[in-house]
């Protein structure tokens, strides 16, 4: 998606979203022709103008709520593959690791 689309979709200005791949918000991919944006850099900048409108969070603080929110994806990523790493166990280990985690029997 070019940017042009993603402003068109988006409720967000070229200086503005500019300013925003310049703070390294979003991140496209840079080309000789512009930026290019895939879904997840439209969804990022969605949640940008989410956080700016609904939440009132300044361009102080949005480096910081970013981050805090990357690393939240980041953990639960993780925990989906620890959790389908444990599905693929074999039963009674599964239940001693679900034991020792305090989850009790499944």
């Amino acid at each position: 998606m070019r940017i042009d689309d993603v402003i068109a979709r988006c409720r967000v200005s070229t200086m503005e979203l500019t300013a925003w791949i310049d703070e390294s918000w979003v991140r496209p991919i840079e080309t000789d022709g512009g930026y290019r944006f895939d879904e997840a850099d439209v969804a990022r900048i969605e949640l940008i103008c989410d956080l700016r409108e609904t939440m009132a969070i300044d361009d102080e603080a949005m480096p910081l709520v970013l981050s805090l929110l990357d690393q939240l994806y980041s953990a639960r990523r993780l925990l989906a593959g620890v959790t389908a790493a444990l599905d693929d166990l074999p039963a009674p280990l599964r239940e001693e690791v679900r034991r020792y985690l305090g989850e009790g029997p499944a």
